[in-house]
């Protein structure tokens, strides 16, 4: 399994606070990937980072080997289009624009026709379960199936890499679990999603978790073939240890 995405020695300043400390790891294409740690551990400042959103301070970060403190300022909302998708915990969907819109967003961005939108979405739709409900507005329906939403608009693109920030936060448990669902089957399909998340049952649907303390991967496990619920066991246990101040796991 090729690598993806290769972070060599980052680290990441604000003003005298290091949130990155010499951060080095690779993350393996077709995978889920959990990030979990305690709040001010780095997480998002990481996610950040694999999105472009942010330059690091030292080190390099590289998706399919193209170096991303590198790019140009008027390069970059083209990278992102073309090589990432994002789910966010609030959606971020545009209330005055129907669902389907909402979509299609990122392509009438890069240019694409009318004809190749509706072609990319009419699969996604059906296998998302939202077919029926492009033409209604964010406000009109749940926050499952805005969610589902969001996730059309982020595979839409075709990109090499879906980072999630927190995607079941604002989700009650049943929404939470389908969409869980929704990234297995996804992901089974050949899609490496990145995801950052305070839920252990999320992280438990991981192939990989990586743990970070002070910014930088504490401990991490593989799934294997571990079920679901061993690894909550073992995602569960970790972070007792986190949270306790326990030893690095090198």
């Amino acid at each position: 399994m090729s690598n993806l995405v290769e972070i060599k020695e980052l680290g990441k300043c604000y003003g005298k606070k290091k949130v990155m400390n010499n951060l080095s790891l690779s993350l393996e294409s077709g995978r889920i990937v959990g990030i979990l740690g305690p709040n001010g551990s780095g997480k998002t400042t990481l996610l950040n980072l694999l999105a472009a959103l942010d330059k690091p301070t030292e080190g390099k970060v590289y998706l399919k080997d193209r170096d991303l403190g590198k790019l140009k300022e008027k390069e970059i909302a083209t990278f992102r289009r073309q090589n990432l998708g994002f789910v966010f915990q609030d959606f971020n969907l545009l209330d005055t624009f129907s669902l389907k819109d909402n979509i299609f967003l990122p392509l009438v961005l890069s240019g694409k026709k009318y004809p190749e939108m509706e072609k990319r979405l009419k699969p996604i739709a059906e296998k998302l379960g939202i077919e029926k409900l492009l033409e209604k507005y964010p406000y009109e329906v749940s926050g499952g199936q805005k969610q589902r939403a969001a996730i059309a608009r982020a595979l839409i693109t075709k990109p090499q890499l879906i980072l999630a920030d927190e995607p079941s936060g604002a989700l009650d448990s049943k929404a939470a679990d389908s969409l869980m669902n929704l990234f297995t089957t996804i992901n089974q399909e050949g899609q490496t999603i990145v995801m950052v998340t305070h839920s252990v049952k999320a992280a438990s649907s991981a192939k990989r978790v990586l743990f970070i303390k002070d910014g930088k991967v504490f401990h991490q496990l593989y799934r294997g073939n571990l079920t679901n619920e061993e690894m909550y066991e073992r995602i569960s246990d970790t972070l007792k240890i986190l949270t306790t101040g326990g030893e690095e796991d090198e």
